[in-house]
């Protein structure tokens, strides 16, 4: 079901924390790691909402299967990895663009809502999720892709800087927050847990420096 979005629920000073982007975390699960040949199976993103105190919080979660395109690969290596079934009968799979139609609708919506003029994409080594994302959009011709399209939040980066570690699991429990390790490599609960340590990096720094000037100025330049 396509998910709605409450605009009264967003803080437009968000667009001048991050210059006129909102952030939204990303994960995909593949069927390998060439976002060229290899399949598209799962995306889950996470938008990120902004409180009356400046502090960034985890929003709604959308997500869904992907149906591998027309000829695509699936390394027997990667689905071992992740533990998807492509021809599981229960998938309930989107073709290609559904699925970025799926995605993307709310994420187009929560940009306006917020006052941001496009969104940017955050993810754990947030280059791969990109790369795959821009592909399905080139493969299908998908004309309103709202994220910038190459830009990125890494949080690979932000948590070496941050706790020293830059594997998700230990920069998540580094940063205080639990772990399961057997929901790991699902695409909710990888962008959940990302989405989580991004708004906690970002708000310990806030808190460290006490700078807010987004919240006096709601200009997105």
């Amino acid at each position: 079901m396509l998910q709605s979005v409450d605009d009264t629920a967003y803080n437009t000073a968000i667009g001048s924390r991050f210059r006129g982007y909102l952030p939204v975390v990303v994960d995909v699960e593949t069927g390998g790691f060439n976002a060229q040949t290899d399949a598209l199976l799962e995306i889950a993103a996470v938008i990120l909402r902004m409180d009356g105190d400046g502090e960034i919080r985890r929003g709604e979660t959308i997500s869904c299967h992907v149906q591998p395109f027309a000829g695509a690969n699936l390394d027997p290596k990667a689905l071992a990895f992740n533990g998807i079934d492509p021809d599981h009968p229960f998938r309930d799979a989107l073709a290609e663009r559904d699925a970025l139609d799926h995605v993307f609708r709310p994420v187009r919506s929560a940009v306006k809502a917020s006052g941001c003029k496009r969104a940017i994409l955050v993810g754990h080594n947030a280059f791969f999720d990109l790369g795959f994302i821009n592909a399905a959009v080139e493969r299908t011709g998908y004309k309103r892709n709202p994220f910038h399209p190459f830009s990125t939040f890494d949080t690979v980066s932000l948590a070496g800087m941050a706790y020293g570690q830059t594997v998700l699991a230990r920069a998540a429990i580094a940063a205080g927050l639990a772990w399961d390790a057997g929901e790991a490599h699902s695409a909710i609960y990888d962008t959940e847990v990302t989405a989580d340590l991004f708004c906690r990096i970002v708000n310990r720094w806030q808190q460290a420096t006490g700078e807010r000037p987004w919240l006096d100025d709601g200009a997105t330049d």
